[in-house]
């Protein structure tokens, strides 16, 4: 499969812009530890790491990016208690921190695949192609957003459409998997994407709803 990125372009992920942000919750009295357990024990490799008060930047490429939250989360969730994690990854990043972008396009990048982990998750997902028309894309977010909910619907995930959200119900990396595969691809015609989940692991809330 071709690039859309021309030769002269050798961005690094971080020049781009590609990362994410992470924030970790933990319902339970010893939440420290346990998050600091799973930080611990997820690999960082490939990945530069920014902890401030609110969450912890992450700079690499997709599949390292997609891989240590996978693990964190995981690591998190099998301490039994309720977690819930806010992930934000965004690529192309025009704002207050600059980065180098191409003259059009997105920067390429496959679709990552994730090592399930056995770990059921339940996120609301939402993603934005921020596209202004300027690019060689006509600006239609919709188009992507469709495109990205067909393919969770083609996953084996458990899929509903809410209000403002797409919920998502199964393993961990697969929600994962499908939350980064709709990012991804939107990346390859549009220049800046994010996209933004909320996950919800343990609940006591799904099991009351279960029985």
């Amino acid at each position: 499969m071709g690039t859309i990125i021309p030769e002269t372009f050798t961005a690094t992920p971080a020049e781009f812009g590609i990362g994410a942000r992470l924030t970790l919750a933990v319902m339970r009295d010893d939440y420290a530890a346990v998050i600091l357990d799973a930080l611990q024990q997820a690999d960082s490799t490939g990945l530069a790491l920014q902890t401030g008060v609110v969450s912890t930047y992450l700079s690499g490429a997709e599949p390292d990016l997609l891989r240590y939250v996978s693990q964190v989360v995981a690591g998190a969730s099998r301490s039994g208690a309720h977690v819930t994690a806010t992930v934000q990854f965004s690529r192309g990043c025009p704002g207050e921190v600059t980065c180098t972008l191409p003259p059009t396009g997105g920067l390429f990048a496959e679709v990552v695949n994730l090592t399930p982990t056995g770990v059921h998750a339940v996120a609301e997902w939402a993603l934005y192609p921020l596209d202004d028309g300027t690019g060689s894309a006509s600006a239609d977010h919709m188009r992507d957003i469709y495109a990205a909910i067909e393919t969770a619907k083609a996953s084996g995930l458990t899929v509903h459409s809410e209000h403002f959200v797409t919920r998502l119900e199964g393993d961990l990396a697969l929600v994962l998997q499908v939350i980064a595969a709709g990012w991804i691809v939107a990346g390859r015609t549009v220049q800046h994407v994010a996209t933004h989940a909320t996950l919800s692991l343990n609940s006591p809330s799904l099991n009351s709803h279960a029985s």
